[in-house]
């Protein structure tokens, strides 16, 4: 944990701790069920891969949520990645006003 702030968590660990394991489900098997290569898999599990929106659609129909959930949890990871890495570029960027989005 940097700075208080909670770790960066990959969407593959969470596949894999809360709802892989407590289901008892093989990387294969998952990979197998959803019509994928188990590389796919594998490479999310890993960190390696990010999680698409066809893999979104597909863990979705599965495991019976939304692919937005996945997707949300892809793209807060991405953005944690992004300001972790580019934290002092980011704040070289000025802040223009808009004038007719400041009423």
């Amino acid at each position: 944990m940097e700075n208080g702030r909670l770790p960066i968590i990959h969407p593959g660990e969470i596949l894999k701790l809360e709802f892989l394991e407590p289901l008892d489900l093989t990387p294969y098997r998952l990979s197998k069920d959803i019509g994928v290569a188990q590389t796919r898999i594998s490479e999310i599990l890993s960190g390696k891969r990010s999680i698409t929106a066809d893999t979104a659609l597909r863990l979705s129909q599965y495991f019976g949520n939304s692919a937005q959930f996945w997707l949300n949890l892809q793209t807060q990871y991405d953005l944690r990645q992004a300001q972790e890495a580019n934290r002092g570029v980011y704040s070289q960027i000025p802040t223009i006003q808009l004038a007719h989005l400041s009423s």
